[in-house]
């Protein structure tokens, strides 16, 4: 856990909170409740998004539906950027393997000490994290492939 510096967009209102760097996680997310209580300004995303637990299972919070845009303040540095906002509350926000691979930091695993020295030349502007397909396009594709799947059975067991 590390702690960061949150800033509001609509009011430039901070917080600092502890953040969670999980290289596991395939985004960058905030708690919904966390989020409804500081008061972070929701927006719509165009689609929503299905989340999967460690395990494969479906996040039985239900899909990702909603993101905030917020400055990040960490160390000396400072970024603005979108989070995905999903149900939770043992935890405030998550930065996982995109903002980890974006800003690549040092960390001294002994020690916990995480140091900024590696960051792009685009940190202190405008970032947002990009797959190489949106979360959406590969719910769309894995859907495609099941429909597809089931199809194949079903005109299989016709044959029978």
């Amino acid at each position: 856990m590390v702690k960061i510096g949150l800033e509001r967009i609509d009011t430039q209102e901070g917080i600092t909170v502890k953040a969670l760097l999980n290289s596991g996680a395939t985004g960058l997310v905030m708690s919904s409740e966390f989020a409804k209580r500081q008061g972070f300004k929701l927006k719509k995303l165009e689609r929503p998004m299905q989340v999967r637990n460690m395990d494969g299972s479906f996040n039985k919070e239900g899909p990702i539906e909603y993101m905030v845009e917020v400055n990040i303040y960490f160390r000396g540095h400072w970024e603005r950027t979108e989070i995905d906002v999903i149900g939770g509350w043992k935890w405030t926000v998550i930065l996982g393997m995109p903002w980890l691979a974006h800003h690549n930091p040092e960390i001294d695993w002994r020690t916990d000490e995480v140091k900024m020295t590696r960051c792009p030349k685009e940190c202190g502007k405008q970032w947002r994290p990009t797959q190489r397909k949106s979360g959406w396009e590969k719910q769309q594709e894995k859907e495609a492939k099941q429909e597809a799947g089931r199809k194949w059975e079903e005109k299989d067991r016709k044959k029978k």
